[in-house]
């Protein structure tokens, strides 16, 4: 019988440290497999922060660089600027892009650097506890926003994609999910067409990615999956933010007018 899905070569056979549940082990596997189909291994970096992202180069069977927190874009601007042919991965959660490197983050795309990242969004910090993330949702309680996150004075969730797409350095900014095997496969997608623009020279390119993070949900893996449907979703619309590669900007699949309180 012939076999239809193997292994990624680019990802190492050892056991997880991620929590059960958690969407960091299908993101490294949907890139591994994207390195593997395009023939890039051998000329791919991935620069992981600080987070439960930490250990990526662990299962990363590539070169990986570990920069110090929130200064992932700028490590990833000097190895693509040094290595033009190569593949340059930028991988960030919530914190280490949207708060800490936040600077870094905006200022790489607005110089259209040729790099891309990948920005996963589990609305939490994992890695210290479950304090509150720029990305945490109105009303969503964390260990530093026990009655839920009050915009008033502590401010509102931030569109990472939306806020990078403004940008003219930004060529390809897309948000997919992986709480389903339908956005799975999505999400494969957004991220080959943004390798693939990298590959070409065509500037900044960035998927944002919606995860689980069942621990700090205090939720079973399955009540996570529906929690992120039902609340992350809307606030954070799936779908191709900016897409410069045709010439014609894309839409998101549906746009939230303002963000939205967690359930």
């Amino acid at each position: 019988m012939k076999q239809l899905y193997g292994y990624p070569k680019s990802l190492h056979k050892i056991q997880t440290k991620y929590c059960g549940g958690c969407g960091h082990g299908v993101i490294h596997r949907i890139l591994c497999e994207i390195i593997d189909e395009m023939g890039l291994r051998e000329k791919t970096v991935i620069t992981n922060p600080v987070g439960c992202a930490i250990w990526a180069d662990l299962y990363f069977d590539t070169d990986t660089v570990q920069p110090a927190h929130g200064r992932t874009p700028a490590a990833a601007t000097g190895v693509k600027r040094i290595l033009t042919d190569h593949l340059v991965i930028c991988y960030q959660g919530d914190g280490d892009m949207a708060a800490i490197g936040t600077a870094e983050m905006i200022h790489a795309a607005n110089r259209a650097e040729k790099f891309t990242t990948i920005f996963v969004n589990n609305a939490i910090y994992g890695m210290t506890g479950g304090q509150m993330a720029p990305t945490t949702l109105v009303g969503q309680k964390a260990s530093t926003a026990p009655y839920g996150r009050d915009p008033d004075g502590m401010g509102y969730p931030i569109r990472v994609a939306e806020l990078l797409a403004a940008l003219d350095g930004a060529r390809y900014i897309a948000r997919g999910a992986v709480n389903s095997a339908a956005n799975v496969r999505k999400t494969k997608n957004y991220i080959k067409k943004a390798v693939q623009a990298q590959m070409e020279g065509k500037g900044f390119t960035m998927v944002e990615i919606l995860s689980q993070c069942p621990t700090n949900w205090s939720k079973s893996p399955i009540d996570a999956v529906d929690w992120l449907e039902k609340n992350m979703i809307p606030v954070f619309p799936l779908g191709e933010i900016k897409n410069t590669l045709a010439g014609t900007p894309a839409g998101a699949e549906g746009r939230g007018s303002s963000p939205g309180a967690a359930k």
